[in-house]
């Protein structure tokens, strides 16, 4: 069984003394924002373990609030068991990504947020090499190729593996996956390759300017009933806040829509009404320049 690894954003300076107060039965946690200066995110995997086998390409899968698009290009691809092949591939294990044809075929990927770090686990078609092809993957902002990256596997052989890797501080948000040259001294090789343990790192949260964008938020945990959290903006935007399980699939999207600057009150709309059953989600809170994930405790 695969990990996963959940992103959790703080911001850099947090208010010293945050209260629990016990009221109703209820404890009420206050999470005070003072300042949203970006913070280095946690690498967030995706496996494709938990979407269904024989699932086609285009799909759309959400992990820890980052939520990503799969396509490819020719006859693209699905998702299939690692062992498909009568073998799995070193490091592979669970469902993987699997060419659809034998023909090349590029593996497209798109993402909500920029993203500054991107791998992906490869193994190639080959069967008793001495070398292996060459790998390439390229990151986009906004339909502009902004990094080019190279891999080729450092064991040669049948079906070898190796991960294709590349990073941009100032971030991305697309990649493409793509086999690039055949091997030099192989006889035997196909333009293919299967894909796992996808890790994407989220351009770091917050704001660069100085000015706060967010402060005062107050999030009760934990919540047992119908609840609502309060902050202040410092400046009018879109915003969304969404709710999320810890597996990242969405389950809630209380609000999205424009706010004015000042004083708000979003209703979380918890009770039955959406049959969550008690536990730990993510409560995420984005607008075009600041993402930060907090956790919400859900008490039946």
């Amino acid at each position: 069984m695969k990990t996963y690894t959940i992103k959790k954003h703080i911001s850099s300076k947090i208010k010293k003394g945050n209260k629990l107060l016990k009221a109703g039965g209820a404890i009420l946690a206050s999470l005070i924002i003072t300042t949203s200066s970006p913070i280095r995110a946690q690498a967030v995997l995706f496996s494709f373990d938990d979407i269904p086998v024989y699932t086609p390409f285009p799909i759309t899968h959400t992990v820890s609030g980052i939520t990503a698009h799969f396509s490819g290009t020719g006859s693209s691809y699905s998702i299939q068991a690692a062992n498909v092949l009568g073998f799995t591939p070193a490091g592979f294990s669970g469902n993987v990504v699997y060419p659809s044809s034998i023909n090349a075929s590029d593996l497209l990927i798109s993402f909500d947020q920029k993203i500054t770090d991107f791998s992906i686990m490869y193994s190639v078609q080959e069967l008793g090499c001495d070398t292996s092809a060459t790998m390439e993957v390229r990151g986009y902002l906004k339909g502009a190729q902004v990094v080019t990256s190279y891999t080729i596997a450092a064991v040669p052989g049948t079906w070898p593996v190796d991960t294709l890797k590349c990073s941009l501080s100032t971030g991305f948000d697309s990649a493409v996956v793509h086999f690039y040259s055949h091997p030099s001294r192989c006889a035997d090789w196909g333009p293919i390759f299967l894909a796992d343990n996808m890790k994407v790192t989220a351009y770091p949260s917050g704001i660069a300017s100085p000015q706060t964008f967010i402060e005062r938020l107050i999030i009760p945990n934990p919540v047992s009933q119908s609840s609502t959290i309060s902050f202040s903006i410092s400046q009018p935007e879109d915003l969304k806040i969404a709710i999320y399980d810890m597996t990242g699939r969405l389950v809630k999207i209380p609000y999205q829509g424009f706010l004015e600057t000042g004083e708000h009150r979003i209703n979380l709309g918890v009770d039955g009404n959406m049959f969550l059953s008690g536990g730990v989600y993510l409560l995420k809170i984005t607008e075009k320049d600041f993402a930060q994930t907090y956790k919400l405790v859900i008490e039946k």
